[in-house]
């Protein structure tokens, strides 16, 4: 009798086996993440990146590097970008950055391309840039970012964004803008806002970006003028996770800031700094 009973146990288990692998596997419970929230970030009110400029000389070596040469910088620019001392000085509590007529190494122009890069680095934060910019037809000065280290691929995969443009030919309009692979100007979809700003080169601006995990938020003048969202889509659309370092340059002529010439009259034309100030945003 005992024999029996297992025996009918046995093959009722051996049914329920049989009959659980017809029914639907378990699916996990998957939960697919949206675009990320506005956690509305705040920033430390002290700098823990800067330079003040309140020395004399060539800029702080510890602080600064430079890009070099006259490659065209992908926009056919016309200079030659020197870190020679006639082309980039601090001197009375200004940096500044001077675009010269002159031949060096087959281009008719020299100026300075001042780079932050393994010396001072960013995720996340707010970035503050006082500055003049240049007037006259040709110039193309920048306030503007570039990824350190290059992680989605070559420009502008990684990114860009640029704080401030301008385009002496469109006198004082400021661009803000950010780039991307899904989004940037060679294909007419960059994310770009615009203000006139009526003496930006005769007195000095304050231009800045909030960029926090859900936007990169632009200023002029602490006034909001700009947003790009992250739409949680992915670095295509959203490689601003990645650090970033800080470009200073006067660019002459290009695609963009030569497109009404090059007036060879405005010559030496200098873009000045005040200060640069990197604070980190405060996570939640």
């Amino acid at each position: 009798m005992k024999n029996l009973i297992v025996f009918l146990l046995l093959v009722l288990s051996l049914n329920i086996v049989a009959s659980s692998c017809h029914e639907e596997p378990l699916k996990p419970n998957i939960i697919i993440p949206g675009p990320p929230q506005d956690h509305n970030w705040t920033f430390e009110t002290s700098p823990f990146w800067f330079d003040e400029f309140d020395y004399q000389g060539l800029p702080d070596p510890l602080k600064w590097g430079y890009d070099i040469g006259g490659s065209g910088w992908g926009n056919n620019e016309l200079q030659y970008y020197t870190d020679d001392i006639k082309n980039v000085v601090v001197g009375d509590g200004v940096l500044s950055i001077n675009a010269i007529k002159e031949v060096r190494e087959g281009k008719n122009y020299t100026s300075t391309r001042l780079v932050s890069k393994f010396k001072g680095d960013l995720l996340y934060g707010r970035v503050e840039v006082r500055a003049k910019v240049p007037a006259g037809r040709g110039t193309w000065p920048a306030i503007w970012m570039l990824p350190t280290d290059w992680e989605y691929g070559g420009w502008p995969s990684s990114g860009e964004i640029d704080i401030m443009e301008h385009v002496g030919y469109d006198l004082n309009k400021i661009h803000i803008s950010t780039h991307s692979e899904a989004y940037y100007w060679r294909i007419g979809t960059q994310r770009t806002a615009t203000k006139v700003i009526e003496n930006a080169t005769t007195e000095f601006h304050l231009y800045r970006i909030d960029w926090t995990p859900y936007a990169i938020r632009g200023y002029i003048d602490d006034v909001h003028i700009f947003t790009s969202v992250n739409d949680g889509t992915g670095y295509k659309a959203w490689p601003f996770d990645k650090r970033f370092h800080l470009i200073l340059n006067v660019a002459i002529g290009g695609d963009w800031g030569g497109q009404q010439g090059v007036d060879d009259t405005i010559f030496p034309v200098s873009m000045e700094v005040d200060y640069v100030r990197f604070f980190k945003m405060i996570s939640k």
